[in-house]
């Protein structure tokens, strides 16, 4: 008879796989099923273009991964199986329509220096931040890994408190709840500065007048010049075929080209799962589910709990993303030639241009001037494309899930399916705008849609990357309900992990982690 696994886990994601892994390293049998071909959740790679091409579908900047509790953990393990980083001393840099430029690099002189090129006075705020970012960083990591349960935040506010003092845990508070409107407004005085840093929101959900943002452009900016930025190399699959490899390797299995068509319950507590194919597989200790609450929700056929249902149903996603993926005979024709030692290229020239932009595709609109992030990934890592070719990762932000108009008035299609090319157009005129003559080295592209994201996955609803608004009020104990955001759900032996639960999107696998610390207490 085949003994029942410990856990089953649902989706293969990379909090799928980081759970697993830590499961797996304390003993537990796990299986984990995923509907798709291939694991990694928005984490894969593939030659999405032409042969050769190695393009990240989604995700590329594995920094978060990197430092992360996990990877601290179980790298050294995972290194045996294949994973492999390439970091970058150069992480990124904004072009403005000027002609002027910023980046950050590793090196903080260098990188002040540069911003001593738009305002004395922004260099010296900027040297304050570097200086007081080990005390203040170890603060802010502090609240963003730690679990939210009462006893947790007990203890984290009691030494916050204790290391920083009243006025300090207060302004600390302050600064989380800040947008980064407010607070690039308050530190800096140049736009080219503040448009530099105020991007790194629009990677999730923050423009730049949503509170709780500014935390994101800090770290980031902080970051990268602290540590520069990893990507993996040869794609970012490196961190999901090294997880698939340990899970495995300790006897646990993963299934691919598995659908789950039900979660299995008895008395209030979920015992398996059910295959698309009737097949019934029973889990001893837990049922995981890397699902959004819509999936969830479809799943259970409801939790039992009301307040917890109608948090499932209303459970708010950010707005969509487009991904074009281009094979290049070479580096786009960037004015200055420094630009093309940075990982990412960010053609984001002002904090006005992206709350309009955030605004449009929030109201269903194609916007007329999206947001543009430039990876340029074979700058870190060359063994992406042939030798002497390029690929470039240009995330377009944002994009409406479901298309209502288009702000340009240029664009009449209402769906994505004809309206891929000419929004598509529109990106690239950007990057030709600030790079001329890049259009005449594109030799293979490849779009994906919002609805291809969430088609491909069903956790990106409307192309949602990071599957959840990170806004106050669904984060932190909010994410993705009060009381839940431990992973737990009303139906006992039944857990949610994934990007929807605490604390949120990225790579640093943080909901996989700390629910598998959780489920064998440590």
């Amino acid at each position: 008879m085949t003994q029942n696994p410990d856990a089953i886990i649902i989706g293969a994601g990379h909090n799928s796989l980081a759970c697993a892994c830590h499961l797996v390293s304390r003993g537990w049998k796990v299986a984990i099923y995923e509907q798709n071909a291939k694991p990694g959740g928005a984490v894969k790679t593939g030659e999405y273009t032409l042969p050769g091409f190695r393009h990240d579908w989604a995700a590329m900047n594995l920094s978060l991964f990197a430092g992360s509790a996990f990877h601290q953990q179980h790298g050294a393990e995972l290194a045996q199986h294949g994973l492999a980083f390439a970091p970058t001393v150069n992480p990124f840099a904004s072009l403005f329509p000027d002609g002027k430029w910023l980046g950050v690099s590793s090196d903080a002189a260098l990188t002040t220096a540069r911003i001593r090129g738009f305002s004395d006075t922004d260099a010296a705020a900027w040297t304050q931040l570097t200086e007081s970012f080990p005390a203040d960083a170890e603060a802010i990591l502090g609240v963003l890994g730690s679990p939210m349960n009462l006893r947790a935040l007990g203890t984290l506010v009691g030494k916050t408190w204790w290391r920083r003092g009243t006025a300090g845990s207060l302004d600390l508070a302050r600064f989380l709840t800040m947008s980064s409107r407010a607070w690039l407004d308050q530190t800096f005085e140049s736009d080219h500065v503040k448009a530099t840093l105020a991007a790194w929101g629009m990677h999730l959900d923050f423009a730049p007048d949503i509170a709780g943002g500014a935390v994101f452009p800090y770290l980031e900016g902080m970051a990268g010049q602290a540590f520069g930025m990893v990507l993996g190399q040869g794609g970012a699959d490196t961190i999901t075929s090294a997880m698939v490899a340990m899970i495995e390797a300790r006897g646990g299995s993963v299934q691919c080209g598995t659908s789950v068509s039900s979660i299995e319950q008895v008395a209030g507590r979920a015992i398996g799962i059910t295959l698309s194919d009737g097949t019934v597989v029973r889990a001893e200790k837990a049922v995981i589910a890397n699902l959004s609450p819509r999936g969830l929700m479809k799943l259970t056929g409801g939790t039992g709990d009301p307040r917890h249902e109608r948090a499932m149903k209303t459970f708010q996603h950010a707005p969509g993303t487009m991904m074009i993926h281009l094979a290049m005979d070479s580096l786009p024709n960037w004015p200055a030639a420094e630009l093309k030692r940075f990982a990412y290229v960010h053609l984001a020239p002002s904090m006005d241009q992206m709350a309009r932009t955030y605004a449009q595709a929030m109201a269903g609109q194609l916007p007329e001037e999206p947001v543009i992030v430039c990876g340029q990934p074979t700058v870190v890592d060359p063994s992406r494309a042939p030798a002497g070719k390029h690929v470039l990762w240009l995330q377009v932000r944002m994009a409406p899930g479901q298309i209502k108009g288009d702000a340009a008035g240029t664009i009449d299609a209402r769906n994505w399916q004809d309206a891929a090319e000419p929004f598509a157009e529109r990106a690239l005129d950007i990057l030709e705008r600030y790079a001329p003559g890049t259009r005449e080295n594109i030799i293979g592209k490849h779009v994906v849609t919002p609805d291809m994201f969430e088609a491909d996955n069903p956790n990106l609803v409307g192309g949602d990357q990071v599957c959840g608004s990170h806004h106050l009020h669904q984060h932190f104990m909010n994410r993705p309900a009060r009381g839940y955001a431990d992973g737990t759900t009303p139906i006992r032996n039944l857990y949610h992990t994934g990007a929807a639960v605490w604390p949120g999107g990225g790579t640093g696998a943080g909901p996989g982690t700390l629910l598998a610390r959780k489920l064998v207490g440590n």
